[in-house]
């Protein structure tokens, strides 16, 4: 196959996709996020693997690029961030708890947990299924009143079941799949900014 031949197939897949994304998750997303704001919420968000480097984008650019002059800043932690505490708790008790133990004595009523994950925590690889550290989060999210956003790929996955909303990028490709939740985030803090700005 030649070069050429690849990229028109992989951007031509893109544009396919781009045209089958859930918009009303989209919107619901936004809503959600935009009622933590308003509520003075704090909004956590984790991933693993590549989804590890979105999870701290989005937390970056919901901080920063959602700023708006005399208005109150989005309250954010990314779970990833702190790798001596993600270290020791992967050490101490385990890869499945990092998530779940960083929330515990923090998350609360109007809060949002933001899990990102390309299968949605389904699927096994040879440490054993997937992602059951954002599940186990996500249940400590739920049982202490936060609310849950999940942004998954393939089917969705346990996150598409489990969370309070979820959008879902429709492509069995986990190179589309991370590429669109960066995208994601990238609209979503966009809108945020300016439905801050006019509030």
């Amino acid at each position: 196959m030649s070069n050429q031949t690849y990229i028109d197939g992989y951007l031509g897949q893109m544009s396919e996709v781009l045209g089958r994304l859930p918009r009303t998750d989209i919107d619901a997303a936004i809503e959600l996020l935009f009622g933590a704001w308003k509520a003075g919420g704090t909004v956590f968000i984790a991933g693993n693997g590549g989804s590890s480097s979105t999870a701290s984008h989005f937390a970056c650019d919901l901080a920063k690029w959602t700023l708006s002059a005399g208005k109150p800043r989005f309250r954010v932690m990314a779970l990833t961030d702190n790798m001596p505490l993600f270290s020791a708790l992967m050490n101490d008790e385990g890869t499945a708890h990092v998530y779940s133990e960083q929330i515990e004595p923090f998350i609360k009523d109007g809060d949002v947990l933001i899990l990102i994950s390309v299968h949605g925590g389904s699927g096994a690889g040879n440490a054993g299924s997937w992602s059951q550290n954002l599940l186990r989060a996500l249940q400590v999210a739920q049982d202490k009143g936060a609310r849950v956003l999940g942004l998954s790929g393939f089917d969705g996955g346990a996150l598409r079941e489990m969370a309070d909303v979820c959008i879902t990028v429709p492509v069995d490709s986990t190179p589309q799949v991370e590429s669109f939740h960066l995208a994601l985030e990238h609209l979503m803090c966009d809108c945020l900014r300016q439905k801050i700005a006019d509030a």
